[in-house]
C-alpha cells in the first residue's frame, strides 16, 4: 500500500478491517539473522503519533534510535571492543534495576542456568517496550512506574504484533513483582514510598492454561531402546532417569547424577537422586528380598544404564569428537541434549511429536498418581516439599478416573447392601412384633 506522506525506516502501513491505516515497526529479517532481538511494534493508526509531522519523529524515531544503538553494541561485541556501561544503563533506571538484579544472590544462586535465558528475554522485552510517549521503559526511573503505569506496560506487552501474549504478560508481572521486592530492600531510596511495589495485587487477564504433556512408560522405553539401537545411550538414559527416578532433566544433564550415587558401597541396593531446585536428596530402593528371592524394582531401567560408557564421575557425559580437545569427556549442555532427543524422536517409530525430557518426568509423576499413592508416599519419591507442588504434576488420565470411579462404585454397592440389611432387619422386627401381639390377643 502506498502513502503520499513519507514513512520512516522500517515502518510499514496496512489497511485495517474498518478502513483506517495501521502503522507497524518491523525489523527486516536480515538484521534478525545478525542477532537483533528487538521486538516488532504496532504504532497505532495516527500518522503523527507513529511518524511525527514530517516522517522524522513519533514513536518510529525512538524505535529507530534504539535499533541503531543495539546494532552498534552488537558490532562492538562482535569486534571484541569494550562497551561503556553508562551507555547501557543509567543509575536508577529500569535498565539499571534489571542489570543490578542479575548480580544479586537472588539471581545467581536461585535462578537455574536453564531458566536464565528466559529471564533475560523477559527483562529485555520489558526494557525495550516503548510507551505512548515514545520513551523506552528501560530508560525510565524506577519511581516512574506507578500501579497505573504497570497496568499500561502489561497491556502493551500482551497486545503483541501477532496477537495476544497472555503467558508473556504473566511472566512479566511475576518477574517484576519479584525484582521490585528484592531490590527495594537493597535500594529503598529509589522506590516510590506510596507504591513501593506497583506489581502487587495485579489483575491478570484470565486464560485457559494448558498442562504439559506426559508420556507413558511404553513410549519412554520405546524411545530408550531405539536410541541404544542407534548408538546413542545418553539420551536413552536421561529419559529413563527422568521417568523412573523423577530427577529434573537439567539436573541429570548437568551431571548431578554420578556413578557413586548408583549402587554405592554404602547403599548397594539404592540410587541417590539430588534435586538441585529445592536441595532435596531422595534414595530410591532398587531391589528387595521377597520370600528369599531378590525382586528388582527397576530391572529394565538398569539394563538401559548398562549401555552407558563410564567417561568420568557424572553418569551422563559425552566425548568431544573435534577440535583441540578431541577425545576429552565433558558434561552435556541442556540445549545440546534436547537437540539430540528431538533428532532421535524423529528416527524412532511410535514416539510422538510431544516427546521431551520434561514430558518423561511428568509421565513418571502421573504414574505415581495412577498407582494411587498418598501425597506423602508420592513426595517421598519425587522430592517435593509441599503437597501443592506435588499435585501440580499429575495429569488427569483415564486410568486415574477409572480408579476413582471403581472406588465410588464400590462405595455405592456397600451403601446399598447396608440399606438392604437395614430393611431386612426392620421387616424381621415388624414380624416379631406382630407375632407377639397375636399371641397376647389369643391368650
Amino acid at each position: 500500500m502506498t502513502l503520499e506522506r513519507p514513512l520512516p525506516r522500517f515502518v510499514e502501513v496496512r489497511r485495517l478491517a474498518r478502513n483506517p491505516l495501521g502503522f507497524y515497526f518491523r525489523v527486516p529479517t536480515h538484521y534478525r539473522k545478525l542477532g537483533c532481538e528487538m521486538p516488532n511494534e504496532p504504532l497505532g493508526t495516527s500518522y503523527e503519533v507513529a511518524c511525527g509531522d514530517d516522517g522524522k519523529g513519533g514513536r518510529a524515531a525512538t524505535l529507530n534510535a534504539l535499533f541503531d544503538k543495539k546494532m552498534n553494541e552488537w558490532n562492538d561485541r562482535r569486534k571484541g571492543q569494550p562497551i561503556e556501561e553508562g551507555k547501557i544503563a543509567r543509575y536508577g533506571t529500569i535498565d539499571w534495576l534489571f542489570r543490578q538484579y542479575k548480580t544479586e544472590k537472588a539471581y545467581t544462586e536461585k535462578v537455574s542456568s536453564r531458566s536464565r535465558p528466559d529471564y533475560e528475554r523477559i527483562m529485555q522485552m520489558i526494557c525495550d517496550t516503548v510507551g505512548k510517549s515514545g520513551r523506552r521503559i528501560g530508560d525510565r526511573q524506577i519511581c516512574e512506574v506507578t500501579p497505573r503505569a504497570a497496568d499500561k506496560i502489561y497491556d502493551r506487552i500482551i497486545n503483541g504484533p501477532n496477537g495476544l501474549r497472555l503467558r508473556q504478560g504473566e511472566k512479566v508481572v511475576g518477574l517484576c513483582r519479584k525484582v521490585w521486592r528484592i531490590m527495594r530492600r537493597l535500594h529503598p531510596d529509589l522506590f516510590d514510598r506510596k507504591h513501593p511495589n506497583p506489581w502487587d495485587d495485579f489483575t491478570l487477564k484470565s486464560r485457559t492454561k494448558t498442562k504439559k504433556h506426559a508420556v507413558t512408560r511404553d513410549e519412554v522405553y520405546r524411545f530408550a531402546w531405539g536410541c541404544i539401537k542407534h548408538g546413542r545411550p545418553e539420551p536413552a538414559a536421561v529419559a529413563v532417569i527422568c521417568f523412573e527416578w523423577l530427577q529434573r532433566p537439567e539436573n541429570v544433564v548437568a551431571g548431578f547424577l554420578t556413578w557413586p550415587d548408583y549402587r554405592s558401597k554404602s547403599w548397594p541396593h539404592a540410587v541417590r537422586i539430588e534435586h538441585h531446585k529445592n536441595k532435596t536428596l531422595v534414595w530410591h530402593p532398587l531391589e528387595d528380598k521377597v520370600d528369599g528371592e531378590i525382586l528388582k524394582f527397576y530391572a529394565e531401567a538398569e539394563d538401559v544404564l548398562g549401555h552407558l560408557r563410564k567417561l568420568g564421575v557424572p553418569m551422563i557425559m559425552r566425548r568431544i569428537e573435534r577440535g583441540e580437545h578431541k577425545g576429552e569427556a565433558k558434561v552435556w549442555s541442556y540445549p545440546g541434549m534436547e537437540k539430540v532427543v528431538q533428532q532421535m524422536r524423529k528416527k524412532i517409530d511410535g514416539v510422538s511429536e510431544l516427546f521431551t525430557l520434561d514430558a518423561c518426568r511428568h509421565g513418571g509423576m502421573t504414574e505415581l498418581e495412577e498407582a494411587e499413592l498418598t501425597d506423602g508416599q508420592g513426595r517421598a519419591l519425587s522430592g517435593h516439599k509441599t503437597a501443592q507442588a506435588y499435585r501440580g504434576y499429575a495429569k488427569e488420565t483415564m486410568q486415574r478416573a477409572l480408579a476413582a470411579t471403581r472406588k465410588r462404585h464400590a462405595h455405592l454397592l456397600a451403601q446399598k447392601q447396608f440399606e438392604q440389611q437395614d430393611t431386612a432387619a426392620a421387616v424381621v422386627q415388624d414380624q416379631t412384633s406382630g407375632d407377639g401381639m397375636a399371641r397376647q390377643s389369643a391368650s
